[in-house]
């Protein structure tokens, strides 16, 4: 049984090719595996969620021992070996592949996701697709220059990759792609602010890379405002603690790229197995990849934490998930033919991170290889499109993207949902003779009766 079509789960399950004699259930509460590195791409307008999103009964159909289940799990019987679902069904497991993701983390202030939104489904690219490009709409419409400028100011919260990608994405639509588009603002003056407690963007980055990510950041428009921590986001803006004391920003666009927990099943697997948690609600595994007293239950991916070779946790990135996804289905195949097993050891391929049109920045071998530019660019377009699980989803990407190139359009930018809430304003200097008169008026302008 294999919780979770992501990365993890999609690769253990494809790792059981070679083992007809196995019955694999894949369980998800989604029907499609969701290329998540290029969701910002859909929340900026370059792509369609269908580009980076392809169903799992597709993907698994040539493997006949392989079944999908629509449907989320709610809890676990791990003494009689149960997976129980929303549904009210229990489906029974041999074996147990706990892969479901992470989700976005605020730090204990849970309600500021109704203002600043995460990035990490579909749905959550829709909405910041949504808020970017009805800002720019509000902006046209307002006569308040005090409103407008609120309006024109993006503040991105979270200097790691998802939020540089994000900074850099908007920079592009503001400088290029709706240049000329408007007849009462100029989209290139918006202000796109980038909030982080560190004191360099891309941390995790060499800091030459993280030089040479900044400088193209400020060609594109983007502040950087490092060593701040964020304390109150509401209606207005984000408020924003320095050592010299704390500071409000009006802006009407905030988007959260601050941080990631682990989704939270991970609470249910640590409640039914006495297993321990961090901070971060991951699962602390064995360097199996088990729970501990467990082996027949693997959890892999955002939701596992483990440590490396060197005593550091690994990151929540895709090739963590991926690379223990096939280990664990190595795990179970050697253990079933009584051979002995290794720990999981990962194998670091190198970072990437784009910034804008052929700029990206990447390294390879710790910080032994750096990249920078051009060259970095096309290596990260070769990398996602290379992991992108089918070739339709490659094509279509490869298209667009050469498209985009060119003529600096962005053809996916609806504005679809529900509108945001708006608080209408009056025309400046609407005559008195235009103002739309009230009941009280009316009465007032009608003939009074004579005595």
């Amino acid at each position: 049984m294999i919780l979770g079509g992501g990365f993890g789960g999609l690769y253990a399950a494809t790792s059981f090719r070679h083992r007809g004699d196995l019955s694999i259930t894949v369980v998800d509460r989604r029907n499609f595996h969701l290329f998540q590195p290029l969701l910002y791409q859909v929340a900026t307008g370059e792509l369609s969620p269908s580009d980076i999103a392809f169903p799992l009964r597709v993907v698994l159909s040539n493997r006949k021992n392989t079944r999908v289940l629509l449907g989320e799990a709610t809890d676990l019987d791990a003494g009689n070996r149960r997976l129980l679902l929303a549904d009210g069904t229990a489906e029974p497991y041999d074996v147990l592949i706990i892969s479901t993701g992470s989700r976005t983390h605020y730090f204990g202030n849970d309600a500021w996701e109704e203002r600043a939104p995460g990035l990490k489904s579909i749905e959550d690219a829709t909405r910041i697709r949504h808020r970017i490009l009805y800002a720019f709409e509000m902006a046209e419409k307002t006569h308040d220059p005090d409103e407008r400028r609120a309006w024109l100011t993006f503040a991105v919260v979270g200097a790691g990759p998802t939020g540089v990608e994000l900074a850099g994405a908007l920079g592009e639509i503001a400088n290029d792609t709706l240049r000329g588009d408007f007849r009462n603002i100029r989209p290139e003056e918006a202000r796109i602010l980038l909030l982080d407690n560190s004191s360099r963007v891309l941390s995790p980055f060499a800091e030459p890379l993280s030089a040479k990510a900044e400088q193209a950041l400020i060609r594109l428009g983007v502040r950087s405002i490092l060593g701040v921590r964020v304390t109150s986001v509401d209606a207005t803006g984000v408020t924003i603690h320095r050592e010299s004391g704390d500071e409000h920003i009006r802006a009407n666009t905030v988007i959260w790229a601050a941080g990631v927990a682990a989704a939270g099943f991970g609470k249910v697997v640590a409640d039914r197995t006495g297993a321990t948690m961090d901070r971060a609600g991951r699962v602390l595994v064995d360097p199996f990849c088990n729970v501990p007293g467990h082996p027949e239950i693997f959890v892999i991916g955002d939701g596992a934490s483990l440590k490396d070779a060197d005593g550091k946790p690994l990151p929540g990135v895709a090739p963590v998930a991926m690379q223990q996804g096939r280990y664990v289905a190595g795990v179970i195949r050697r253990r079933l033919e009584g051979k002995p097993v290794e720990p999981f050891r990962y194998v670091d391929k190198g970072s990437l991170a784009v910034i804008g049109r052929a700029s990206a920045v990447a390294q390879f071998g710790g910080e032994k290889l750096q990249l920078h530019g051009l060259f970095a660019w096309l290596v990260w377009l070769f990398v996602h499109l290379m992991y992108l699980v089918s070739f339709q989803n490659r094509l279509l990407v490869f298209i667009r993207w050469a498209f985009n190139y060119l003529t600096y359009n962005r053809g996916a930018r609806l504005i679809t949902g529900d509108p945001l809430p708006v608080v209408q304003e009056p025309p400046p200097d609407t005559p008195e003779t235009l103002k739309p008169s009230t009941p009280t008026d009316r009465q007032a302008q009608q003939p009074q009766p004579t005595r």
